[in-house]
């Protein structure tokens, strides 16, 4: 067996471990969980906002700036991203068009919200890894978990993003932050994509939930405060 073979098999078995531990945690402890993700999203957003900000005032006030910020900035927003997919699909907040869908007779909605949910999934799953599409004769290989592993085991640094000398120094650590360290989000992300979407599924198939996005509520935002709109 290969090394990235190995390195994605321990991929592949942390993403589990960690989907098996939100699962248990979330049960015991929902509101908990709510927050953490929350003020994960609000902490990257603040961070990527107050890094931009500063960036501006220091390239246009001072003719200076802050070395790597560009491409810390693209990694943030791309964990804020990939990170808030799953949280938007939990908290049903994805827009989408459902006029159509919302015409069809009960059973039918039902079916093609179900198959929205599976939809989401099987991108997350693709994304994921692309291998296990040679069942249904693709020649399309790789994915996710491939290059992550692959950043893992070539060990390569970001081209500008660096950790500050009072932290590498005593620790021995290059001074460069490593790929593997900013692409982790790529299978954490996505896997948290594929598990959301299978909530969504068995919601929607218990009838607690109707879709998988919320393309309705400006209208029902409406509806809520016509009373006020006639004030």
């Amino acid at each position: 067996m290969s090394a990235i073979a190995i390195i994605s098999a321990w991929a592949y078995g942390g993403m589990a471990a960690m989907i098996l531990l939100l699962f248990l945690l979330e049960r015991k402890f929902p509101k908990a969980i709510d927050r953490f993700e929350e003020n994960v999203l609000a902490v990257l957003l603040s961070l990527l906002t107050l890094l931009s900000f500063i960036q501006v005032v220091l390239r246009y006030g001072f003719n200076s700036g802050i070395d790597g910020a560009l491409e810390l900035n693209s990694i943030m927003f791309a964990w804020l991203i990939l990170f808030g997919m799953s949280y938007g699909i939990r908290t049903n907040i994805h827009l989408g068009v459902d006029v159509f869908v919302r015409m069809l007779p009960r059973r039918i909605f039902k079916v093609v919200a179900l198959f929205g949910a599976f939809a989401t999934f099987l991108y997350a799953a693709i994304l994921i890894s692309a291998d296990w599409l040679f069942i249904f004769g693709s020649e399309t290989s790789g994915g996710a978990v491939t290059y992550w592993s692959k950043m893992f085991q070539i060990n390569l640094g970001l081209e500008d993003v660096k950790y500050p000398a009072w932290f590498y120094e005593p620790l021995g650590l290059d001074q460069r932050v490593k790929r593997w360290v900013a692409y982790l989000i790529l299978p954490v992300g996505l896997s948290l994509l594929a598990f959301r979407s299978v909530q969504a599924g068995v919601a929607i198939y218990r009838g607690s939930r109707e879709l998988i996005i919320a393309g309705h509520e400006a209208e029902e935002l409406v509806a809520e405060n016509l009373d006020v709109l006639k004030e």
